[in-house]
């Protein structure tokens, strides 16, 4: 066998090995991550819907849900915020239901929307109706991350995957 041919089947066998090594750690770490991920935000069709995800869902699982409805100042910016705030935290369960599907319209006005209800193992932890009075007249997914941070609802970021081929990072 030439030096070369030594040198290439070396490099093939690191790379794998560098593979194997990546894929252990990501088995590692999605063991060690407890419940679902989702990375999108969930529209709930009806309140049996509505019902099933927050009784049903893992007992570790935060359930935020978004009453909303069309022609309402603040609903469509809260859910542009949400669906940014589903891919940051992939382990909470970001849903929305229109008013008029949830079943309890009188409960719903439209001076109280948008409403967000946070529930964890079947539990309602928290309640804001009318959410947008308590933030700009303009916000962004920063401003509604920092307001549910600030009632300590929302886990830690998660760290995200190194891309493929950092090398440089030193990382095997």
């Amino acid at each position: 066998m030439s030096m070369q041919e030594y040198k290439m089947i070396r490099e093939e066998d690191e790379g794998c090995l560098r593979k194997y090594r990546k894929h252990c750690m990501q088995e590692m770490h999605e063991y060690l991550s407890f419940g679902p991920r989702f990375n999108s935000i969930i529209e709930l069709e009806d309140g049996e819907a509505f019902l099933d995800t927050i009784e049903k869902e893992h007992h570790l699982t935060l359930v935020i849900v978004h009453i909303y409805d069309d022609g309402i100042q603040g609903c469509e910016a809260l859910n542009k915020c949400l669906t940014c705030l589903a891919d940051e935290y992939s382990t909470v369960k970001f849903c929305r239901i229109r008013v008029s599907a949830t079943g309890a319209e009188e409960q719903f006005p439209k001076d109280v929307l948008p409403t967000l209800l946070v529930y964890k193992a079947g539990e309602m932890l928290a309640n804001f109706i009318c959410i947008t009075k308590n933030l700009n007249e303009e916000f962004f997914a920063t401003d509604v991350e920092n307001f549910l941070n600030e009632y300590g609802l929302l886990p830690a970021k998660e760290l995200a995957p190194c891309p493929e081929g950092d090398k440089e990072l030193g990382v095997e």
